[in-house]
């Protein structure tokens, strides 16, 4: 297991740092190049949004970065937090979109180079990006297939909100999921499920 050192970038150092996180995104979800100039605009307003926090990786101090993962406060007027409560409301119910989404931290990105998954950085970036929120529950999607970043996430005591679903536009379908805030390994939840009665 590697051991991944993190930086901290505020929204002026992720966006200096677009091209290496473009070319991260590419090499982990084998995306089409055509695609990486919308995707570059679409983490770009992700960078005003509030309470955004970034994060990259490398497994040695002055070696190349590895891995990013950034988030921010889910709000209204946001395109995937309007979906996705449009989504949730429609096969769960309106109490069910609040519950998820009223005080909510969307995880926007985790990726790692696919040599360097399967190494724990991952879970170390997601950890660290979620750490000391102050949002009740934390939400993401990804696309609805098992997969590495499905098995992190499930382990990080992410559940399925929506499955199968395709956003506004036309997209592969997708796995909506949920975690209570904060995050814990999947030790540390064993032994609090252990300990006493989920409120979840």
């Amino acid at each position: 297991m590697a051991i991944a050192t993190l930086t901290e970038l505020g929204p002026r150092e992720f966006l200096g740092q677009l091209d290496v996180m473009l070319d991260i995104y590419a090499n982990a979800m084998d995306a089409d190049l055509a695609a990486l100039p919308g995707r570059r605009e679409l983490m770009r307003r992700h960078a005003a949004y509030p309470s955004f926090r970034a994060l990259h990786a490398r497994t040695e101090p002055a070696g190349p970065v590895v891995g990013f993962a950034y988030g921010f406060h889910g709000q209204g007027g946001q395109w995937w937090y309007d979906a996705v409560w449009s989504a949730l409301a429609e096969t769960a119910g309106r109490r069910q979109a609040r519950r998820w989404l009223a005080d909510c931290l969307e995880v926007a990105e985790v990726h790692v180079r696919k040599w360097h998954q399967r190494e724990g950085i991952g879970t170390t970036m997601l950890m660290s990006l979620t750490s000391g929120r102050s949002e009740l529950t934390a939400v993401l999607s990804t696309p609805d297939r098992d997969s590495t970043a499905r098995r992190l996430y499930r382990r990080m005591g992410f559940r399925d909100l929506v499955t199968g679903y395709s956003f506004p536009g036309g997209s592969p379908p997708y796995a909506v999921m949920g975690a209570a805030l904060p995050l814990c390994d999947a030790v540390d939840r064993a032994r609090s499920d252990r300990a006493s009665p989920s409120i979840w």
